[in-house]
């Protein structure tokens, strides 16, 4: 890496981590810096940054991570520069238990410890507005539709280029079902990578846009009476031969009991999961409509399911998956992927059996037939997955007693300040009383 940096006469380094919410991080050092930095780690404040340490406790390292270097697409005052993602430690250089990466490292070492290696892949969503957010609609397209002069067409061909050159492998790009609306596909591949370029990647589609004078937004229901914003994940489980172990050929949905256990697993915690995989007020409101999930079941041809099994060809073994519908763009990827993680393995270490595949719209459900189905629903509202999160021993476990305590804090201070704030509904509905 040493001499990648003097061939690609980089000048400036960013050594990127996250914080507890899933915001993009950033120490830049100089390449002098840089074999210093890779032996003893670079000194940090942990306690300005969102989630991590108190003020007495501030001293913290970052350890770059070297696999994950790549010379960025963006000059910077004409000079090259390279990013590092790095993992954040402690002063003794233990792994700080807080820090989302090795939240998901950890579960994965669990995992590898039974054989498996959880591969992921993102559906990333998103809606370009004008520079602020504000303004028009920039097309009036919908789902797949196609117009090769369009902006919409352009600015999605320079994402995927860029993407590339950051080394983030696009399985898929088109436009969405709302005016403006997009979806950029992260590339399968392991867990903990995907996290990375899922990261990586909201932040380069927002640079992209911004260089267009356009605004690009994660919201995950910016507007009303349009589709929402999601991020359906891609999951299975491979073992150290390559095998993809969520495969049966003789199954009618060509699941193995393994695959059917992580879903159990997966059905069964997913109210706990929710404060996670969608985070903010606003998360609740894409839920419900416009094939937003929002009831916990499951199908193959059904789209109104929590997880669907997508149908794969024969001798397409590698293709046997599980795809997670709720999650939305606003959720910190690294979190997100160790709790599904974790409550896969729950099912599988349990043997949770899912309930029987519902192949109907559940939205036309009454509720006699959600009952006969034994069909819950997802938490109406951020403040009742909160709920779900406090009483969660699981989640507990999963985030440990750091990141989980911390993160709770954050989100009912998120909650009480928006059931404080008084909206422009409000205001037009009840000025006049």
């Amino acid at each position: 890496m040493l001499e990648r940096v003097k061939k690609e006469e980089i000048s400036f380094i960013d050594l990127m981590f996250s914080d507890l919410s899933g915001q993009l991080k950033c120490v830049t050092i100089s390449p002098r810096e840089l074999e210093a930095c890779l032996e003893h780690g670079k000194w940090f404040d942990g306690s300005s940054v969102e989630g991590f340490t108190r003020i007495h406790e501030s001293d913290m390292l970052l350890i770059p991570d070297p696999s994950t270097y790549i010379k960025l697409p963006w000059p910077r005052d004409g000079r090259n520069a390279a990013r590092i993602i790095c993992d954040v430690y402690e002063p003794d250089k233990i792994p700080f238990d807080g820090a989302p990466r090795n939240i998901l490292r950890r579960a994965f070492e669990k995992a590898k410890a039974k054989g498996w290696f959880y591969k992921v892949g993102a559906e990333i969503e998103f809606y370009l507005f004008g520079s602020k957010g504000e303004g028009d609609y920039q097309d009036k397209a919908s789902y797949f539709d196609f117009s090769p002069n369009g902006l919409g067409t352009d600015i999605r061909a320079v994402i995927v280029s860029t993407l590339e050159d950051l080394g983030i492998h696009v399985g898929m790009s088109h436009h969405e079902v709302g005016p403006s609306q997009h979806e950029i596909d992260v590339g399968y591949s392991d867990g903990l990578i995907c996290a990375d370029n899922t990261l990586v990647a909201k932040q380069a589609i927002k640079t992209v846009a911004s260089s267009r004078n356009l605004h690009a937004s994660f919201m995950p229901k910016p507007r009303s009476g349009v589709a929402g914003s999601g991020m359906h994940t891609h999951q299975s489980i491979f073992n150290s031969s390559g095998e993809n172990l969520f495969h049966d050929e003789d199954d009618p949905y060509r699941l193995s009991s393994l695959a059917y256990h992580f879903m159990g697993g997966q059905l069964q915690y997913i109210r706990e999961m929710a404060a996670i995989l969608n985070p903010t007020v606003n998360s609740y409101k894409r839920l419900g409509g416009f094939e937003a999930p929002v009831y916990v079941c499951w199908g193959q041809r059904n789209r109104s399911a929590l997880i669907r099994v997508p149908r794969y060809g024969k001798n397409r073994q590698e293709s046997a998956r599980l795809e997670l519908r709720c999650p939305d763009p606003s959720c910190n990827p690294y979190l997100a992927f160790a709790v599904m993680l974790a409550a896969g393995m729950k099912g599988i270490e349990k043997k949770i059996e899912p309930p029987e595949a519902v192949e109907e719209d559940v939205f036309d459900f009454d509720d006699a037939k959600l009952a006969q189905f034994y069909i819950k629903s997802l938490p109406s509202d951020l403040g009742e997955a909160i709920e779900e999160f406090d009483q969660s021993k699981f989640m507990k476990e999963t985030l440990g007693e750091h990141a989980f305590n911390k993160y709770l804090g954050l989100k009912l201070a998120e909650w009480g300040e928006f059931n404080q704030s008084v909206s422009e509904w409000e205001r037009e509905r009840y000025m006049d009383l």
